[in-house]
């Protein structure tokens, strides 16, 4: 299995968030984010993951 490597811009825009906040939910833990030297780096099934586990399931009437 193939993991699709992501920038922080990357993650900005798959999230719509700005790179300063994606950076800001790394620094504090929020977000799995992989250190590469100074380098920061997501995968996206990481990054799916945690969009699955951080949503609030909304059961239908």
């Amino acid at each position: 299995m193939t993991s699709s490597v992501m920038t922080v811009r990357d993650v900005a825009n798959y999230l719509h968030l700005s790179e300063a906040t994606v950076y800001q939910m790394a620094r504090t833990g929020r977000i799995p984010v992989v250190h590469m030297g100074r380098i920061w780096r997501f995968t996206k099934e990481s990054i799916d993951a945690w969009i699955e586990h951080s949503t609030e399931k909304v059961k239908a009437s």
